[in-house]
């Protein structure tokens, strides 16, 4: 994971030169069941073990401060527009891996503020969550932060089976899903988004994207949906981890 571990640092380099003070992360490991939900305290302390794959992640500290203001504003902006969401500043409200895991990468100065989107939208609609994005751009627009969003979730999301051999951890579950990954990733590359937004729904739902990828959902949202054509950079390969693309 190497290779994965130094483009979360040269994402942090490069948001550093650019002046961003403020990171909003889309979270795919955040599980919501109702209305769209900001965590956004003033800071995030504590100790983080997964209940998900604690032999994985454990005992991992964080510290990191938060933007409430920026929290308060994206809700804000979503309420706006009929989206029903909450901003939450409780200090019991802790954040997800999704947020963490590249936070300890990114941002270990706590150089960054932090504030996180769930984004494992169990039973929301895709059209609605591409609406949230558009809003979150909307608030960003009437902040005084200057901010990076960050979609944090996986491709395909299909892990092994349980009992499959140890070294399985470095291969994907299926070659169908490989190849449809791959296929995602050129798209990006070349900047299509006509054609993969127009493929999004039934790519997460039969390749078991993270999350329903509602993360890149908002992404795109924010972007201009199918409207945005600009290439993307490949910071790092595509991989295979625990059966996930």
């Amino acid at each position: 994971r190497e290779a994965a571990i130094e483009g979360h640092r040269e994402i942090s380099r490069r948001c550093r030169v650019l002046g961003v003070d403020s990171i909003v992360v889309l979270d795919s490991h955040w599980l919501v069941n109702a209305g769209y939900h900001v965590n956004c305290g003033e800071r995030f302390k504590g100790v983080y073990t997964s209940n998900e794959l604690p032999h994985f992640i454990r005992d991992m500290a964080y510290d990191y401060p938060g933007n409430p203001a920026l929290g308060r504003l994206i809700a804000g902006a979503a309420n706006a527009q009929g989206i029903r969401t909450r901003a939450h500043e409780m200090a019991s409200l802790e954040l997800e891996y999704g947020t963490l895991v590249p936070m300890r990468y990114m941002n270990a100065d706590r150089h960054f503020r932090v504030v996180s989107v769930a984004a494992w939208c169990a039973w929301h609609d895709l059209d609605t969550s591409r609406r949230f994005g558009a809003a979150l751009s909307e608030a960003i627009a009437q902040s005084d932060a200057t901010v990076a969003v960050f979609a944090s979730g996986s491709l395909s999301h299909r892990f092994n089976d349980d009992g499959s051999p140890e070294e399985s951890i470095f291969q994907i579950s299926r070659e169908f899903y490989r190849q449809v990954d791959l296929c995602v990733v050129d798209l990006w590359r070349r900047g299509d988004f006509r054609t993969f937004t127009a493929m999004l729904p039934e790519y997460a739902q039969l390749c078991h994207g993270e999350g329903g990828m509602h993360d890149t959902v908002m992404l795109l949202g924010m972007l201009g949906w199918d409207r945005y054509d600009k290439e993307v950079e490949i910071l790092t390969d595509y991989f295979p981890s625990s059966g996930t693309g």
